[in-house]
């Protein structure tokens, strides 16, 4: 009797420990289950979390590193900006015409060498004034060519034409020249005409008329000049279809 009771006795404690343990492995299974939801469910919210930073990271690596001393979140890109306009104005060489060539001294007649050409027209009603810097140095042409189709005492002073003025100074490196257009005659042959052979042209100096003056060739047989319509343009660089044209 007592052999059996203890038998039955251990037989309901093993059946109770296989209870047992497949109560713990359910318990675990739902544990693991519940555990793998719980990441499926949240791994959208770690893949949108992560692309968030990396496009952060992207955009750090992008973004200029601020200059060493500079303080946080000021913007670097102005100061690049004027950095480059700077470096861009101080590298750049000064052009014909600006400011500091602009301060070259006014060309003197002893200066230059003037001469003259007619007009590809028939009859001549114009001629070109050539004006190139012989000195050797930089100069500045100011105004128009004061001409003197006769005894520069008594000649009558050529007007100009205002349209043909141009906007820059005239600036002549060695060598270079410069052009006013002329006009002469209105090609009639009942104008009150003279022959010219040879005519004297002067230039401005900053204060007026300068002292002394070219004498300037006329074109091979002279040009027939009429003083009641002669008109000189400025000096440019180069004659202007339009505002050269009078």
């Amino acid at each position: 009797m007592r052999t059996t009771t203890s038998r039955t006795a251990l037989l309901v404690a093993a059946v109770a420990a296989v209870s047992l343990g497949l109560t713990a492995c359910g318990a675990d299974e739902g544990v693991k289950d519940a555990g793998s939801a719980k990441t499926t469910a949240g791994a959208p919210a770690a893949t949108a979390t992560t692309g968030a930073a990396g496009a952060a990271g992207a955009t750090e690596s992008a973004a200029p590193a601020a200059p060493a001393g500079s303080s946080a979140g000021s913007p670097a890109a102005p100061a690049a900006g004027k950095g480059t306009a700077g470096a861009a104005a101080q590298g750049t060489p000064a052009a014909a015409g600006s400011a500091p060539e602009a301060k070259a001294p006014v060309c003197a007649h002893g200066d230059v060498r003037i001469t003259a050409k007619k007009a590809d027209e028939v009859p001549t009603e114009h001629i070109v004034l050539t004006a190139t810097n012989t000195s050797g140095r930089t100069c500045r042409l100011l105004g128009h060519p004061l001409i003197a189709f006769g005894e520069i005492q008594t000649a009558k002073d050529v007007p100009a034409v205002p349209a043909s003025k141009p906007a820059a100074p005239v600036v002549l490196v060695p060598g270079a020249p410069a052009y006013a257009n002329v006009r002469v005659s209105n090609g009639g042959v009942h104008e009150d005409n003279k022959v010219v052979k040879e005519f004297n042209v002067n230039l401005f100096a900053a204060d007026g008329p300068a002292e002394g003056s070219v004498v300037v060739t006329a074109p091979a047989g002279g040009i027939a000049v009429d003083d009641a319509v002669a008109k000189t343009g400025y000096w440019t660089p180069e004659l202007r279809n339009g505002a050269d044209d009078f």
